[in-house]
C-alpha cells in the first residue's frame, strides 16, 4: 500500500535500540510539541501529548452561563489540566466545512514528506460556485510543504484534493485513510467523503472529535508553525515548468488583525470553515499569560461577525 506509516519504521528501530541495550523490549514514549516558539531546539514551551490522556465531554458544561445560539456547537478545552471548561452540543454531528482540512493535514503529515512533490491530475478541479482555490491545472506541480501551507493559511479546495490523490494515490484511499485515523484517534462521530470540507450530506464531524483532530495534528510542528502564520508567498511549477507565484494571507480574523484578541490570551492560530450548510465555524489553539494551552471551538455559528464575539466570549472563560 502506497500510505505507510512513517511512525511504524521509527518504532521498529526505537523497539530493536531498546532490547539491545535494556535487553527487554518496553518502550517510554514522550512525544511533544510546542506553542511557543515552535523551536525544535527550544524547550521552553512545550508540554506531552498522550492519546489516553484527554479531556472529556460526555455533556453540556456552562457553569457561567455563556450565552452562545442554541444551535452552536462549541468546546473549550485545557490541555495542561485535562480539562473541559466549556461544552455546548460538542456531541451533536454536524458539518464542518474547511474544518476538514486539519484532518487532511493530519493524515499528510503523518503519511507523507514534506519534500514530496505533488502533481495535480484530473481530480484537482473543483467546480462548487464561490469555492476557495488557487485555480491548479492538471500538470501543476508544488510540494507537500507549499501545499500545506496553501490548505491551511489560505483554505484552498483545490490543494486539499493535490494532496489527498498523491499521498495515496487516488482521492478515495486518502478518504478511506482520513476515516481509518479519525477512529484510531478517538474521533467516533465522525466521517469524511471528501479531503476539503464542501457540502456533503454523509460529511460530518462533531465539535468534540474536530478537538481530538486538533489535538492530533499539533503533534506535528509543521502544522504548529503554519496555523500561526498570517501569510506566505511561494511559487509553483505549471505543466510547462513555467513558475507560478501565489501569495494569500490567513483567514483567521484574530491573525490577520480584522478581530481584537481577548485581554490576556494570546491566539497561536487555527483553521477556519464556511458554507451555506456548515455556517460558520473556527477552532483555535490560544495559551494563557502562563503560556498554559487551550482548544477552543465553535461550529454552526450564524455569521462571520457572531462568530468572533461569539469565541472571545468562549475565550475570555479562560481568564475569568
Amino acid at each position: 500500500m502506497k500510505c505507510i506509516n512513517k511512525a511504524f519504521v521509527t518504532i521498529a528501530v526505537l523497539l530493536i535500540c531498546s532490547v539491545n541495550v535494556t535487553g527487554c523490549a518496553s518502550l517510554t514514549f514522550d512525544a511533544k510539541y510546542s506553542v511557543g516558539s515552535f523551536s525544535k531546539e527550544n524547550s521552553v514551551g512545550t508540554y506531552p501529548t498522550y492519546a489516553s490522556d484527554l479531556c472529556v465531554a460526555n455533556t453540556d458544561i456552562n457553569t457561567s452561563e455563556l450565552s452562545l445560539s442554541e444551535n452552536v456547537s462549541a468546546g473549550l478545552f485545557d490541555l495542561t489540566k485535562k480539562e473541559t471548561l466549556f461544552a455546548q452540543n460538542v456531541n451533536e454531528r454536524v458539518m464542518p466545512a474547511s474544518l476538514t482540512k486539519v484532518m487532511t493535514a493530519y493524515v499528510a503529515l503523518k503519511y507523507g514528506s514534506l519534500d514530496q512533490m505533488l502533481v495535480a491530475g484530473k481530480d484537482v478541479y473543483v467546480n462548487e460556485s464561490g469555492a476557495q482555490k488557487i485555480n491548479l491545472k492538471e500538470g501543476d506541480r508544488m510540494t507537500l510543504d507549499q501545499a500545506l501551507h496553501i490548505l491551511l493559511i489560505y483554505s484552498a479546495n483545490d490543494v486539499a484534493n493535490l494532496i489527498a490523490s498523491n499521498i495515496c494515490g487516488s482521492l478515495s484511499e486518502f478518504i478511506d485513510l482520513m476515516n481509518t485515523e479519525a477512529q484510531n484517534i478517538g474521533a467516533t462521530n465522525s466521517h469524511f467523503v471528501n479531503p476539503h470540507g464542501l457540502t456533503s450530506d454523509e460529511h460530518y464531524v462533531t465539535a468534540y472529535d474536530m478537538y481530538l483532530i486538533f489535538n492530533a495534528a499539533m503533534q506535528f510542528d509543521t502544522f504548529n508553525e503554519i496555523i500561526n502564520m498570517n501569510s506566505y508567498t511561494t511559487s509553483y511549477l505549471d505543466s510547462t515548468g513555467t513558475a507560478k507565484e501565489v501569495e494569500i494571507n490567513t483567514t483567521n480574523g484574530f491573525l490577520n488583525g480584522n478581530k481584537s484578541q481577548p485581554s490576556g490570551i494570546t491566539v497561536i492560530g487555527g483553521k477556519t470553515g464556511t458554507t451555506n450548510a456548515a455556517g460558520h465555524c473556527l477552532i483555535l489553539l490560544a495559551r494563557d499569560t502562563s503560556g498554559n494551552p487551550y482548544i477552543a471551538v465553535i461550529m454552526k455559528d450564524l455569521d462571520n461577525g457572531k462568530l468572533y464575539d461569539d469565541m472571545t466570549e468562549l475565550l475570555n472563560e479562560i481568564v475569568n
